[in-house]
């Protein structure tokens, strides 16, 4: 069992007064000796206290023979011990009232079961006393302004990240590691840095919650391989959100998992990797693609903040620069706007031969009167029309002359317009590139990265934006009339009836014994019929012959009827029939497909796409994590490629979009409040003309038994 977050309780991991290092080194380059070495002289202001009962003195500090020994409760103590020695640690360490700990040891929950059952113990101890644990098999964590260096990364023995406002966080200590020197290396200022290893109790979710509530921290940088408990990661990253705290993700694993249920098109889908991909947007996080986009990304909302919007103003020296500027900014999903033409008539008077729509080109004149920069971005900016800025400005960074006046620019827009995200593109002295971020603006040396990280700021500040303006209807927030699901395949009459029990519009069907019953069922509707096998042993009806559609009369009914039960008598030996189901024949609207999956990480995961045969093929298909409103299922609708398919193509109507939001929000709701409910598959889901509503023509719904049963 997980504990539910609780960032009072890790304050004394992060901001530790006090801290002891059992199994401290008198060697400064050993595991055991360099957290010592980098607490002396890296600014940590509390006691350290060495605990080795060999030494009476370590690195010139009074060493202690066990954590019994010392002479008051720490909040931290970091275990640097053989993996043999580290329960009866922990437990000594419990026994003291020692706040929170920090193990380094490797042996653990990675390599064996016995490792497991160990892990498992420190756990045990951590949950009954309320201490805090970080690792085992973890390289630590750095509180740079606090000068709280707990780890033995060799890294930081090579120099110190600046102070700043960036947060890094990562499962992997080796990527840790990589990624702190990154952000030395590339001038990044660091508030924190995390390192989490096995994660019996501490984990990423966590530390994205703390780091939510931290002053010193803007931006938050995450390396994730995966995530135990998938729930507490969704509210850790809601956290950081209501925070105002962009969260950078990199998650690794692309493949994949099996699935697990062959009758589900969902679980054929849902991937582990698009699950997390849809999580991670759903809960406002960025999901960087490279170790280049993570850092950019990051860098962009340290520096400048988020923009408005994602409207995007181009400067440049260079024509060609500029439309690839534009191609990117549009492939990235910003809009680039053309200026009014007031605004693109005052530029042309400046600079005749400019191209003023924007990108906004004002040509060589600029190497013989540089105030023309100056004065084209006030008439462009002053027109309120772009949200950012991206400026492209050749070789000028590695001018001082030109460099000043760079600088200049920069201070008078920031001036200007304080809240504007802005960007420069050139080759620069690094002097210039740290001037230009400490008036607030970003430094680029590659015209397409530059882009692409404010289309990547862009995006986190829309998430922003659409968790502060969201207001749920009493639909979307109230759990409704949940079905009872049944154990195991449900027969289609079965599965329509939970469906339309949870709000979800299903065609109207009457199960049917007899040739009889199905002929007089035919005889009411006045639209031609379609006949299916009704039966919880046979999922995928019309492989076996089980489906008659478009019937006109009574003697079509009762012909199918008759070969229907003959095929699926034939087909499925020992099956048990129920009947038929009889139901009106509906056409004219978009085939879509709707799921309910289980994700082992998530819990229950709702999948929508277009339906058809080729969906698998496809994989157009979106998800979020169950249960969510209207306006989220209105933007799982919008992000599949063939969106458009539903707004009316070549002369279609555009579909009724609201009624297929509100049946994928009552879908959602019925997947969180039904856990019985391990897959389920609408498939045709049809969304009609504008107005005219949607409805589910067919679904296939397994209970919790049968997967039991199949283990």
């Amino acid at each position: 069992m997980r504990r539910t977050i609780d960032t009072a309780s890790l304050d004394p991991l992060f901001k530790p007064t006090s801290v002891a290092v059992v199994g401290a080194s008198a060697d400064a380059a050993k595991i055991g000796g360099r957290p010592v070495d980098y607490l002396k002289r890296l600014g940590f202001g509390g006691a350290v206290l060495p605990v080795n009962p060999k030494s009476a003195e370590i690195q010139g500090l009074k060493a202690y023979p066990s954590v019994s020994a010392l002479p008051e409760a720490v909040d931290l103590a970091i275990l640097s011990v053989p993996a043999a020695l580290v329960l009866p640690a922990v437990e000594e360490a419990a026994a003291k009232g020692v706040r929170s700990l920090i193990v380094f040891s490797s042996g653990f929950a990675e390599v064996d079961a016995a490792g497991r059952a160990a892990q498992q113990r420190i756990v045990d101890i951590a949950l009954d006393t309320g201490m805090r644990v970080l690792g085992p098999n973890c390289m630590g964590l750095v509180n740079v302004s606090a000068g709280v260096y707990a780890s033995f990364s060799p890294v930081i023995a090579m120099g110190q990240a600046r102070p700043g406002n960036i947060a890094i966080v990562s499962q992997s200590g080796a990527f840790g590691a990589f990624a702190y020197t990154l952000a030395r290396e590339r001038g990044l200022g660091l508030s924190k840095w995390v390192a989490s290893g096995n994660e019996s109790d501490v984990d990423v979710a966590d530390c994205i919650a703390w780091l939510a509530g931290d002053a010193e921290t803007k931006v938050i940088l995450a390396y994730i391989e995966g995530a135990k408990d998938g729930r507490r990661l969704m509210a850790a990253l809601e956290m950081a959100r209501a925070a105002g705290k962009p969260v950078i993700v990199t998650k690794v694993g692309r493949t994949e998992i099996g699935a697990h249920a062959a009758a589900s098109h969902t679980a054929a889908l849902a991937g582990e990797d698009a699950v997390y991909d849809a999580v991670l947007r759903q809960c406002g996080a960025y999901r960087a693609r490279t170790v280049e986009e993570f850092f950019d990304v990051g860098y962009a909302a340290a520096v400048a903040g988020l923009p408005k919007g994602g409207n995007i103003g181009l400067l440049t020296v260079s024509g060609g620069v500029g439309v690839l500027m534009a191609d990117d900014a549009v492939e990235h999903g910003l809009a680039v706007t053309e200026m009014p033409a007031e605004a693109q008539a005052g530029i042309r008077r400046l600079v005749p031969f400019a191209a003023t729509r924007n990108p906004l080109d004002i040509t060589g004149q600029v190497a013989n009167d540089e105030t023309l920069l100056d004065r084209a971005l006030d008439i462009m900016l002053g027109t309120g029309c772009y949200d950012m800025l991206a400026t492209f400005n050749a070789a000028s960074g590695l001018s001082a002359e030109r460099g000043a006046h760079m600088l200049g620019l920069a201070k008078h827009i920031r001036s200007r317009y304080p809240r504007l995200p802005v960007a420069f593109c050139s080759v620069f002295r690094p002097e210039l590139r740290a001037a230009l971020e400490a008036s607030g603006c970003m430094a680029f040396e590659d015209p397409s990265r530059m882009i692409r990280a404010l289309a990547g700021i862009a995006r986190l500040a829309a998430a922003q934006a659409d968790a502060a303006g969201m207001r749920r209807d009493d639909e979307g927030d109230r759990p409704g009339r949940l079905p009872e699901i049944p154990e195991g395949p449900a027969n289609e009459v079965e599965a329509l009836a939970a469906l339309a029990c949870a709000g979800v519009p299903v065609v109207e069907t009457t199960l049917c014994a007899t040739a009889d019953e199905a002929a007089a069922a035919a005889r009411k509707i006045s639209a031609p019929v379609v006949v299916k096998v009704v039966s919880r042993d046979i999922l995928h009806k019309s492989d076996i012959g089980g489906v008659r559609l478009g019937l006109r009369d009574e003697a079509a009914v009762r012909s199918a009827f008759d070969e229907i039960m003959a095929n699926a008598g034939r087909h499925v030996a020992g099956a048990k029939i129920d009947g038929v189901l009889v139901a009106p024949m509906i056409s004219g609207g978009v085939e879509c497909i709707l799921g309910v999956q289980q994700d082992p990480a998530f819990g229950p995961v709702v999948m929508f796409g277009l339906g058809g045969v080729l969906v698998e093929v496809l994989k157009d298909v979106s998800f979020r994590a169950a249960p969510f409103d209207r306006a989220e299922a209105l933007a799982m609708i919008r992000e599949i490629r063939g969106a458009r398919v539903l707004e009316g193509v070549r002369g279609a109507p555009p579909a009724d979009v609201e009624a297929l939001a509100d049946a994928l929000a009552a879908l959602s709701r019925l997947a969180a409040g039904a856990p019985a409910l391990v897959s389920l598959d609408i498939n045709p889901f049809l969304v009609r003309t504008r107005g005219s509503g949607a409805v589910a023509l067919d679904a296939v719904l397994i209970g919790r038994e049968h997967q039991t049963n199949q283990e």
